[in-house]
């Protein structure tokens, strides 16, 4: 064989290897930049990624290398990405200050690479100060290898991002400033006159004056679902007038991937006379369920599967404080389009009960009680702290409570956080309905507890983990490999869904532990306790905090370290063998118990 011959068939073979190796890397090039959006009718300065407000979507298979490029163009603002629901190495995981990752400065790159090790629906957003509300935030959805479905019932015709979102026309140093000024700035659905007249006529006047009384006791708003309002709600992007539409042809398969990534709003999501499979939760597959609804925290994500027939069908996701809707359409792509969209009827805003404050058996500890409806203005000289069982003991609570449990005479009131006016007969989404699809690898009992007890106080607009916002707390550190309890104690009247980096949960929801889906976010409803197991068995440091981003920066979140530490250092406490473990006592849609789980691909 002659020397060309042979210099021939290696440079093939060189040339064969680089196309092999080059397949196995999907590479993208992100540029952050501020922009000129108009989503409202008004033209604003917003955060936009590669020119798009939201960022792009990006796709990926099980089993690539992910290399992104990103390159930060603003002129005085370090920022990053955190790539949320992911298992990676802690320096890619991209919060500055954990892991040695100190943030893209201006004019600054940062490369990430890692291995994508599981599939499903996830997202991603900046990790600095309010560049997630201001645009930086798009939706990632990673295919399992070969695109093949890992279950039979998931093969589908056709395959859609649902990203939800809340756009405001402020920004979110103004939003941030403002709640400072007053945790009730944005509290413009108060109850008025007419509303207690209204509690008189149903309830009679002993009863509504004893309710009015304690609440007015403790300085709250039974409206205060939310701390932001003035959102425009959107679906990828788009407002309910311009109505993105997905096409469908009748009696095709179509997965829709509905994800939160809002700010700081909840929906309640349905899509009126066709019915929904939930297959998925924060990107873990599970066994199907048949739903007409579900509520969808902030920052979470579920996949779900319908099978339209003819028509179109309209995409409804209600905000929890019922201010508005975010809307899409399915369309027949058979038939004509009509873009006319049809805005729904809102459904009542529920009032926030004495149970939402942990009373009626509850577990809150009221002598840690720093309520996040209290106001600089209504309660200038208490110390919030010291609101202890004495105060609530000189309380009448037996006639609210027996006004909280009566059914309204009028349709338009309801009562409890977790009441989503699901009509009659039909099926809401419950946490304990989510049932991992792949057996669960570890099923070992908890050995030690981490509580994470969640409070706040608003006369200065400020949120705690254990008592202490962010800047003032102690990393949490938990032992490499050990099998814990994670234990959410809500002490605030405000639903908290709260997030951890780095690693799944899983969800006690009344499972059995081979079955208990894992999640990377979990709602804690007001005054309760939520409890998940936690396999500690990626080494690094990890945020978990709070994912309503202005409770988030207003200190709601911790470190929490994963190392190779000794018994005296570590921020759990050791469970007894004979103490039983906790149920999760978390409702997220009428009279229901919701826990979630799922499994981790590791």
């Amino acid at each position: 064989m002659s020397i060309h011959i042979k210099q021939a068939l290696l440079l093939g073979l060189c040339l064969s290897a680089s196309t092999w190796v080059l397949a196995e890397v999907k590479e993208y090039h992100l540029n952050i930049a501020e922009g000129t959006v108009n989503i409202t009718g008004k033209s604003v300065k917003r955060i936009t990624v590669n020119g798009q407000f939201p960022a792009p979507l990006l796709e990926f298979e099980e089993g690539e290398d992910a290399v992104i490029h990103v390159h930060n163009n603003l002129k005085n603002q370090d920022s990053s990405i955190h790539w949320h629901g992911l298992l990676l190495p802690g320096l890619m995981d991209g919060v500055p200050g954990f892991n040695g990752f100190n943030a893209i400065k201006p004019n600054g790159d940062f490369v990430y690479k890692f291995k994508v090790r599981q599939s499903g629906t996830y997202w991603y957003h900046a990790h600095s100060k309010g560049q997630e509300q201001d645009g930086l935030y798009g939706s990632l959805v990673i295919y399992p290898k070969d695109k093949k479905p890992l279950a039979q019932h998931e093969q589908t015709d056709r395959d859609y991002v649902v990203m939800l979102s809340d756009f405001h026309e402020q920004t979110s140093d103004q939003i941030q400033k403002n709640l400072k000024i007053s945790a009730e700035y944005y509290q413009n659905q108060r109850e008025t006159l007419g509303d207690v007249w209204k509690q008189v006529q149903r309830d009679g006047v002993k009863a509504t004056w004893s309710d009015r009384k304690m609440w007015n006791q403790m300085r709250m708003l039974k409206t205060d679902l939310s701390d932001v309002t003035g959102y425009t709600f959107l679906v990828n992007g788009k407002t309910p007038e311009q109505n993105w539409t997905a096409m469908f042809k009748p009696n095709e398969k179509v997965r829709l991937r509905f994800i939160n990534a809002s700010a700081m709003s909840f929906f309640d999501v349905r899509i009126p006379n066709l019915k929904m499979t939930v297959v998925s939760a924060d990107g873990q597959p599970v066994k199907p369920v048949p739903v007409d609804e579900f509520r969808i925290g902030t920052a979470e994500t579920y996949d779900v599967i319908v099978e339209p027939k003819t028509g179109h069908y309209q995409i409804e996701a209600e905000s929890i404080d019922r201010s508005g809707f975010a809307i899409g359409t399915l369309h027949n792509e058979l038939t004509p389009m009509h873009h006319a969209i049809h805005m729904p009827e809102s459904r009542p805003r529920s009032l926030l009960t004495m149970e939402d404050m942990g009373h009626d058996g509850m577990d809150m500890d009221h002598s840690k009680m720093d309520h996040s409806a209290m106001s600089q203005a209504s309660m200038p000289d208490m110390d919030h702290s010291k609101m202890n069982h004495a105060l609530m003991s000189d309380m009448d609570h037996s006639e609210h409570q027996a006004v909280a449990k009566t059914k309204p005479k009028n349709e338009n009131v309801v009562y409890g956080w977790a009441n989503a006016s699901t009509p009659q007969g039909d099926k809401a989404l419950q946490y304990s309905d989510l049932k991992s699809l792949n057996p669960q690898l570890d099923t070992r009992e908890a050995e030690s507890e981490l509580v994470i007890r969640l409070g706040g106080t608003m006369e200065r607009y400020i949120w705690t983990i254990n008592g202490k916002k962010f800047s003032d707390a102690e990393p949490l550190k938990v032992k490499y490999g050990e099998r814990i309890r994670v234990k959410f104690i809500n002490d605030s009247m405000m639903a908290h869904p709260m997030h951890l980096h780095g690693m799944f949960m899983q969800f006690e929801n009344g499972q059995a532990s081979v079955d208990m889906p894992n999640k990377h976010t979990v709602i804690v409803p007001p005054g309760k306790t939520v409890t998940t197991l936690l396999t500690a068995d990626e080494l690094g440091e990890w945020a978990i905090h709070c994912h309503l981003l202005y409770h988030m920066s207003a200190g709601m979140m911790n470190k929490l370290i994963v190392a190779n530490v000794t018994d005296g250092e570590v921020s759990t406490q050791r469970i007894q063998p004979s103490q039983p473990s906790q149920t999760v006592d978390a409702k997220i849609a009428p009279s229901t118990d919701m826990k979630g789980d799922s499994h981790a691909h590791h």
